[in-house]
C-alpha cells in the first residue's frame, strides 16, 4: 500500500510538472517548501533602509523552480539546503535601487533590466538541517570587495561553503557573477521577458 502511495503521488507530480510551462510564474515555497526564505527586500534590513515588496513571497519563472528543487533535495543528502534572499523583482524596484546605488556591479541599470526583473535570478545562500545559515564570506547585499567570487582571504570553512553553494549552482545550471557570491542566473535567462508586475498581479492560486 505505502509503495502504491509512493507510486501515485509521483505520478500526479509528473502529470503537474508536465502542465508546465518554463516562463510560467511559480511561488518558490509551493514547488519545494524546505527551501528557507530571508526575503531581505520586504523588511528594512537591506541596502535600501526600506521594505519595498509588499509581501515576503519568492516568485520565479518555473524552469528556475525546477532547478532549485533539485538542488534542494541534493543538499538534503549531505544534510543542508537552500535559503533564498530575492527572486523575481518588479523593474520599478529596479530602478529604486539604481536610485540609490547607480553602480552596475551590484545593481542592475533598470534601462535594460535586471535578470531578477525576468524572474530568472536568484540571491541564494545555505542552511544546515537546524535551519541555520552558514557561515559565509560576507552578509547578504555587501558591497565590498569581501563578497567577490575571486576573493580568497577569508577561513577555509567559508572558502569551502561558498564553494559547496557554487558547485551545486553551476551543476544544475546557473551561473555566478564576480561581485556577488550570492547572485546566481539560470543560463537562458534572455528567453524570458523584462516584468514589473507586482507579486499580487502574478500570484498563482
Amino acid at each position: 500500500m505505502f509503495k502504491k502511495t509512493i507510486f501515485l503521488s509521483c505520478f500526479l507530480f509528473i502529470q503537474l510538472a508536465s502542465s508546465q510551462k518554463a516562463a510560467d510564474w511559480v511561488e518558490i515555497n509551493k514547488v519545494n517548501s524546505e527551501i528557507q526564505l530571508d526575503i531581505r527586500y520586504a523588511t528594512t534590513n537591506n541596502f535600501l533602509g526600506q521594505a519595498v515588496y509588499e509581501k515576503p513571497r519568492c516568485f520565479v519563472r518555473y524552469a528556475v523552480a525546477v532547478k532549485l528543487d533539485s538542488i534542494q533535495n541534493e543538499l538534503e543528502t549531505i544534510k543542508l539546503g537552500l535559503k533564498i534572499f530575492d527572486g523575481y523583482r518588479p523593474l520599478s524596484v529596479q530602478k529604486k535601487m539604481w536610485q540609490i546605488l547607480p553602480d552596475s556591479r551590484y545593481v542592475a541599470n533598470p534601462a535594460n533590466g535586471s535578470r531578477h526583473n525576468r524572474g530568472a535570478a536568484v540571491d541564494v545562500s545555505l542552511v544546515d538541517s537546524s535551519g541555520n545559515e552558514l557561515n559565509m564570506p560576507t552578509d547578504f547585499d555587501d558591497f565590498s570587495r569581501r563578497a567577490h567570487q575571486d576573493y580568497y582571504d577569508l577561513p577555509a570553512e567559508v572558502l569551502q561553503n561558498r564553494w559547496i553553494l557554487k558547485t551545486l549552482m553551476t551543476q544544475y545550471g546557473f551561473t555566478s557573477i564576480r561581485t556577488e557570491w550570492w547572485h546566481y542566473d539560470l543560463k537562458g535567462w534572455q528567453q524570458f521577458p523584462v516584468t514589473d508586475q507586482s507579486f499580487s498581479e502574478i500570484a498563482t492560486p
